[in-house]
């Protein structure tokens, strides 16, 4: 009985996850397409979302034999919908952003600044998903400064890119930095990635294990554990 009651269980929450990632797909390929609608900057649309387009159908293609947990999967879907709403609009004139800087009087849309927390917050909890599942670093003390230093050394990488669309594209790439007029944006980007990335580890690491443990339980015998 209560083997039958443990299977029926471990069904029920199967389900449940593949209709939140079901819903999680659907809401974010609805997104990114009305983003390309009039979108503000076509070229910055491309380059902001780029990530989304890979990888969304990576998570699909995936999602038999590396699923990922629930709360990843939320928080990549939200992280998806900062950056396609930053492709639409590009991010120095994200709507959110300008009512932010009026409200509290700053000299510039702070939409950019939280784009690059994100690119922290979130990334986070996906590397220490990677590494708790695919590595011995499960218990380990170096899990967390190795996560950061992940998710730092990413944000590098995608300044390294700015600096090559600002090269290649001269002012037509001025949208897509969103520097305006700043001259340590790139510090201050990398730094609100670390920032984020710190935060996250300290908010997150229980729920993200629990979510875990939730997975586990309805992929018990296969090979991704």
């Amino acid at each position: 009985m209560s083997t039958i009651s443990t299977t029926l269980s471990r069904s029920g929450a199967r389900g449940t996850g593949r209709r939140l990632r079901g819903s999680l797909v659907a809401l974010v390929t609805v997104a990114l397409a009305v983003s390309a609608w009039h979108a503000k900057d076509p070229t910055t649309w491309i380059l902001e979302t780029v990530w989304v387009m890979i990888g969304l159908p990576l998570a699909v293609l995936l999602r038999k034999r590396f699923p990922l947990g629930d709360l990843l999967s939320c928080m990549l879907a939200v992280h998806a919908l900062v950056l396609i709403t930053g492709g639409h609009y590009t991010y120095a004139e994200v709507p959110a952003g300008d009512w932010v800087r009026d409200w509290f009087g700053l000299e510039r849309n702070p939409y950019d600044r939280f784009g690059h927390l994100m690119q922290g917050f979130v990334p986070a909890i996906l590397v220490r998903e990677l590494l708790l599942r695919t590595s011995p670093l499960r218990g380990s003390r170096w899990l967390p400064p190795l996560t950061v230093c992940a998710c730092l050394a990413f944000s590098a990488v995608f300044e390294m890119l700015e600096w090559a669309a600002a090269v290649t594209g001269g002012q037509a790439a001025d949208a897509f930095l969103a520097t305006q007029g700043d001259v340590w944006d790139t510090q201050w980007d990398m730094f609100c990635a670390l920032v984020g990335a710190i935060c996250s580890l300290l908010l997150l690491s229980r729920a993200h294990d629990r979510s875990l443990v939730r997975l586990k339980r309805t992929t018990t015998g296969r090979r991704r554990w």
